[in-house]
């Protein structure tokens, strides 16, 4: 293995603090100043009529940002062409939506789920759940014939956030010996279940109930079921609430 020589190597370091600030000068002062507003700037793109296009994110959303030719404008929104075609979705989703949800999926498989279907199953779809929500619950009939077929895994990402018992029932599930068969008599019992909320949380579940929130706050999301899968380009969508049946076939594939 050879090793720089430290006059190289730290002439190499320089280079590339410059080059940093170079790229930080380069941005438009009206770009830096929606910057200094919260905006994340994840890329550069070409735009027609002299427009010069910067994809951001802005809490959680894409935002495609114009720079007008004299560069001391900037006009936030959709750019279309003569034929009624969005210019701005194309670099939107390669810059800012798809490292964004990627990054989403990566937190999701690292929070605390519990597994409903098989380990081995082809598609895995996670889903924000909360013990006393209905619509959690339909959505869990729905899916029984991808589940019990081997071909969909569901994963809950247990939250507290419909009734005050929500974190404590959630924490009953976790904590419980077995909690996929916990929450298979929870959830095949439906307005009939039993489960009874957890009087007093260990801090290691509650630790993970924090966390589980937190990241359900960081993506914006406010209502449960909020479910999330990749399609057949394995790109990332999301669905709110229990799907209807159209959507459902669409997000599962095959029976």
């Amino acid at each position: 293995m050879k090793f720089m020589r430290p006059s190289l190597l730290s002439a190499i370091c320089l280079l590339s603090v410059h080059s940093a600030l170079l790229q930080a000068e380069e941005l438009p002062v009206p770009i830096q100043a929606l910057e200094a507003k919260g905006a994340t700037i994840k890329g550069s793109f070409d735009a027609p009529g002299g427009l010069k296009g910067y994809a951001a994110e802005y809490q959680k959303q894409a935002m495609a940002l114009y720079l007008t030719p004299d560069g001391k404008h900037v006009l936030a929104g959709n750019l279309f062409d003569e034929k009624g075609e969005d210019l701005s979705q194309a670099p939107l989703q390669k810059l800012v939506v798809e490292p964004l949800t990627q990054q989403m999926w990566s937190q999701m498989q690292s929070s605390t789920w519990i597994a409903d279907g098989a380990m081995t199953a082809p598609k895995i779809i996670y889903l924000f759940s909360d013990a006393n929500c209905p619509y959690c619950n339909m959505f869990w009939e729905q899916a029984r014939p991808w589940v019990k077929s081997g071909k969909v895994q569901l994963r809950h990402i247990m939250v507290g956030v419909i009734r005050e018992d929500s974190a404590a029932k959630a924490a009953t599930l976790l904590a419980d010996v077995n909690p996929e068969l916990a929450l298979q008599k929870h959830e095949q019992a439906g307005k009939s279940s039993t489960l009874k909320a957890m009087s007093n949380i260990p801090k290691d579940i509650q630790a993970k109930l924090d966390t589980n929130m937190k990241l359900m706050d960081e993506m914006g999301l406010s209502a449960t079921p909020a479910i999330f899968y990749k399609d057949e380009n394995g790109h990332v969508q999301q669905q709110q609430g229990a799907p209807r049946p159209e959507v459902l076939a669409k997000m599962m594939g095959p029976k």
